[in-house]
């Protein structure tokens, strides 16, 4: 493996703060927000849906995502932020952070974006019934995929933590920080299910 960093795929549905999560986990790490429906705008590989209920809907071509984004991941490095996860190459991903919140404030926060009717059912549908969570299970490894829960501001600050340390720790683990090997001492930290919490 060339990577130096791994790669985290940050998903949940709209309106649990997977965003927020990416911007503070890149200004703390400096590793590269990947924001995939930025991708999708710059190389214009999503389509209009012709769903009346959504005229803003876009369809993205995967394959074509995939090749606009595959030399990012084998540089390593990159925090993904989408709502999908299963696309992506399970030897490019080293953790997936599912994002969760409580399905009241979920709504609230949706409803607040302005999402109404088929939108607002079909997104909290999907946090209702698991899908992401689903989804990122059955495409990786049970071990990498993380549940964090985002209903308040001390969730984003104690998630984003626990996801450095994760990093320090994948570095160490890879040979590729010397100064994080030196620096972790055999704390809880080191436990491959730290993040499992």
């Amino acid at each position: 493996m060339l990577r130096t960093q791994p790669n985290i795929i940050i998903t949940g549905t709209p309106g649990t703060g997977k965003t927020t999560h990416c911007e503070e986990l890149a200004s703390k790490t400096g590793m590269h927000h990947l924001s995939i429906n930025d991708v999708v705008k710059k190389h214009n590989i999503g389509e209009a849906s012709d769903d009346p209920e959504d005229p803003n809907l876009q369809i993205v071509d995967e394959d074509r995502l995939l090749d606009c984004v595959e030399n990012d991941l084998e540089e390593g490095g990159q925090i993904v932020d989408w709502h999908a996860c299963d696309l992506f190459p399970p030897s490019m991903i080293d953790l997936v952070c599912v994002i969760r919140c409580d399905n009241g404030l979920l709504y609230d926060r949706l409803k607040a974006r302005g999402y109404a009717g088929k939108k607002l059912e079909e997104n909290m549908d999907c946090e209702i019934m698991e899908v992401l969570l689903n989804e990122a299970r059955e495409a990786y490894d049970e071990e990498i995929v993380v549940e964090l829960k985002s209903e308040k501001a001390e969730d984003v600050e104690a998630n984003v933590e626990r996801i450095e340390q994760w990093i320090t720790n994948w570095k160490k683990d890879h040979g590729k920080d010397d100064e994080a090997a030196a620096q972790s001492g055999g704390k809880p930290e080191d436990d491959p299910n730290f993040l499992h919490g």
